[in-house]
């Protein structure tokens, strides 16, 4: 294998990795064959090998879940609460109990701007929304709720404008530099403003279980940098960013759509193209089952998804 063709570290860019699992898509089955990702051991990240940055058209489908209308669910409804009970404390902190205070905020990867309304809902103050999204059609949609859209990578957003807010929920682990997406963002954040981060953590239980039967925080071949808190920090530090808060919370989509996986290796339950893990009938059983198990145990053991607020 030449330098060219070797596997590289996508948080720090070492060359220093181990094989840390295979996997292959177990939720949409877009692309057949197995991806590898190693682990830095300068910095502790995990990598994918090879990064498929050129068929982001295959392993992105028409029925990816993001690009769905959001469900009312009663799961769904119990995150959209959790969802404004963040924001409203957000931005306490960034403006305190000024009412004459209007506020801006950046969500990167927002699509319509479903979570931007929840932000909306959360704070009347905020006055400007703004989407940087890949997705044509979700351009359209975005405008006519009253959200500026750009389409195309944060990384390429040129923009004088800072905000009071940027978020970046299951993104960062998509990008193939996320440092550099996190300095990008730092520069376009106004003082005192904060940015609110969603990743997944793969130092968990789950990952453990499913480690080497393509678990699905891995969400393969599409999540291609992944980081433990330890990692994350790292990260966070070599942009220039401070943690206000980390923490970890329930990761019910890793656990239910590993479970799925097994079942339908077992002929207990079918996911296919057609019908991938988050359309099945027992995704929304499992996501309430495993919510409640890891809530359970987060004061004892780390869960798989991390919510960060970071500052300038």
């Amino acid at each position: 294998m030449s330098a060219a063709e070797a596997p590289i570290c996508g948080a720090c860019f070492g060359t220093d990795l181990s094989l840390w699992a295979e996997a292959r898509d177990i939720e949409y089955f877009s692309v057949p064959e197995s991806f590898s990702y190693f682990q830095c051991r300068s910095c502790g990240a995990l990598s994918i090998f090879p990064v498929p940055e050129n068929r982001l058209g295959a392993i992105y489908p028409s029925n990816y879940y993001s690009f769905a209308a959001q469900s009312q669910s009663f799961a769904e409804k119990i995150k959209e609460q959790l969802d404004r009970r963040i924001f409203s404390s957000l931005f306490r902190e960034i403006g305190g109990d000024n009412p004459d205070r209007d506020f801006s905020a950046l969500d990167v990867g927002g699509g319509t701007g479903w979570l931007l309304e929840r932000a909306r809902r959360a704070e009347p103050r905020l006055k400007r929304t703004v989407i940087v999204d890949l997705d044509k059609k979700a351009g359209e949609g975005a405008r006519k709720s009253g959200h500026e859209y750009y389409q195309g990578r944060i990384e390429d957003y040129d923009t004088t404008e800072k905000f009071d807010l940027i978020v970046m929920l299951n993104l960062i682990e998509h990008v193939r530099d996320p440092v550099g997406v996190l300095k990008k963002t730092r520069s376009i954040l106004a003082t005192g403003g904060r940015i609110l981060i969603k990743t997944p953590n793969y130092d968990s239980l789950d990952a453990r279980i499913f480690r080497h039967r393509s678990w699905a925080g891995l969400h393969c071949p599409r999540h291609w940098v992944l980081f433990t808190p330890e990692s994350f920090r790292s990260a966070a530090v070599r942009a220039g960013l401070t943690i206000q808060q980390l923490k970890l919370t329930q990761g019910a989509p890793f656990w239910s759509c590993s479970m799925l996986n097994e079942l339908n290796r077992l002929g207990w339950a079918k996911v296919d193209r057609e019908r991938p893990a988050w359309r099945h009938p027992l995704y929304p059983v499992f996501i309430l089952m495993f919510s409640a198990f890891d809530f359970a145990r987060l004061p004892f053991m780390r869960a798989s998804q991390m919510f960060a607020v970071l500052a300038n």
